[in-house]
Order: C-alpha cells, then sequence, then structure tokens
C-alpha cells in the first residue's frame, strides 16, 4: 500500500513513517517542511496521487485549535476525496468528547467530527497519554526543585505503540472508533516521581488540582471503556529504554 502520513516531520510522524516502511508498505510524508501547506491546501492534490490510505497525526501549535483543526482536515478530507483515498486514520485522544473547557479537546472533537460525516471511510483511534507526559507537564510547571502536579489516574501508551497501531490500522478496513491505552493504569504524581528517580534527581513534588487540570479530569475521565486495545509497553518498560 501507498500510505501518507500527516504531520510525518512530528513525534508520531516520524514514527508511523518507519512503521510503514518496516512493514512493507510506501510511505509518503506530509508536512509543512516537506512542501505541502494544511491550513491552505497547497501541495496536497499533489502528495496525495496514488495514496490508498492517509494518517493523520498532526498536532496543532495554533492559537484557536478548533479553527485550525476544521480548516486542515476539511482541506485534507477534500483532496483525499479528490484522490480517491480508501481509508482515513486520524489519531484522536481517549475520552476527548468527555473532557470540557481544554481547548485542544475541543479542536480534537470538532476534528472527529468532521472525519466522522466526510466522505472518506475512516478509522479514529484515540489513545490515551504518553508515558512521557508527567515530565512533559513537570517541565511546564517546575519552579526549581518544586513541581506542582496533579493526581490524575493515567493508563499511559508508548509513542511507538501508537504508531504501529495507527499503521496496522491504515492497512486494513476502516473500523470506526478506538481506544488504545497501555498495559495498566498509572497514577502521574508517583510516574513523576519514579522518572527523576531512575535518572537519580530529587524533586518535591506537590500534588493539588489548581495545577492546570480541572475536575473534569479527575476519578476515570481519562481511563478507556473495556474493550480498548491494550499495548505491551509498560511505563518501566519505557523508564528504562536509552533516550535518545
Amino acid at each position: 500500500m501507498r500510505i501518507a502520513i500527516i504531520g510525518a516531520t512530528g513525534r508520531i510522524g516520524k514514527l508511523a513513517m518507519a512503521a510503514v516502511t518496516r512493514d512493507g508498505h510506501e510511505a509518503v510524508g506530509v508536512s509543512r517542511s516537506l512542501g505541502v501547506d494544511l491550513s491552505t491546501g497547497d501541495g496536497l492534490d499533489a502528495a496525495l496521487d496514488g495514496v490508498d490510505a492517509v494518517v493523520d497525526a498532526v498536532n496543532a501549535g495554533a492559537a484557536e485549535p478548533v479553527a485550525y483543526f476544521t480548516r486542515t482536515t476539511e482541506n485534507l478530507l477534500a483532496a483525499e476525496q479528490r484522490a480517491g483515498v480508501r481509508h482515513h486514520v486520524l489519531l484522536s485522544i481517549v475520552n476527548v468528547d468527555r473532557i470540557a473547557g481544554n481547548p485542544h479537546y475541543d479542536g480534537k472533537v470538532a476534528q472527529e467530527n468532521l472525519v466522522a460525516a466526510g466522505p472518506v471511510p475512516w478509522s479514529i483511534v484515540r489513545a490515551t497519554q504518553f508515558h512521557d507526559f508527567p515530565e512533559m507537564i513537570a517541565e511546564r510547571a517546575r519552579t526549581g526543585d518544586t513541581v506542582a502536579l496533579a493526581p490524575l489516574l493515567l493508563q499511559p501508551v508508548a509513542p511507538e505503540d501508537v504508531a504501529d497501531t495507527l499503521v496496522f490500522v491504515a492497512g486494513g478496513a476502516p473500523r470506526g472508533r478506538l481506544d488504545l491505552a497501555g498495559p495498566r493504569t498509572e497514577d502521574m504524581v508517583d510516574m513523576l516521581r519514579r522518572a527523576y528517580a531512575h535518572r537519580g534527581e530529587t524533586i518535591d513534588i506537590v500534588p493539588t488540582w489548581r495545577a492546570g487540570f480541572g475536575l473534569s479530569m479527575s476519578g476515570e475521565a481519562l481511563i478507556p471503556d473495556e474493550g480498548a486495545l491494550l499495548a505491551a509497553t509498560t511505563f518501566e518498560d519505557w523508564l528504562r529504554r536509552p533516550r535518545g
């Protein structure tokens, strides 16, 4: 198959490009740095020529996620229809439609709705947060050797497992919505403590719901329902992997 990866130079995009090639397909990279502008549609028709399936792993760094995801998804779906693409695979977030007041989540919901109502047969892979999510949040909230962090309950997944799943799904028939998660639930505060301990660094973690996340994300709000696909890589497995 000829599979196009939207956001090919991003974190998941790079992994997905490698997975496409490893699985014996032809990878087509699509990103602004590769000459394609999703916001305007420039370059899309040429990039999707002869493509069988599209994996959309693009992220929104825009100030208005709803407008950005709406505009880029409309352009992408229209180009796919013109090119005769048979399968659109979107990377989204578990329970994205159950969280209120998060602009990025609102943008992903708008994106999902466009895909589900669009002209191209589709699959939406809703993944849980990645294993390095606590560290990413901590780097933004850290003050010296102290960080305030919400005690989120997560079922984190390895980025490599997400990319592999996206490519696997793209190679088959459209499946509608499906959830993807790691093998077990974790507490985000405990994950961060273990991550810092693993690299020999001490940090004072203050658990609090006043640290960037509202109570709409408490409890099992970020945990998938029964029936989710479970990836194999645990948080401990991921911690032991060498960091490049």
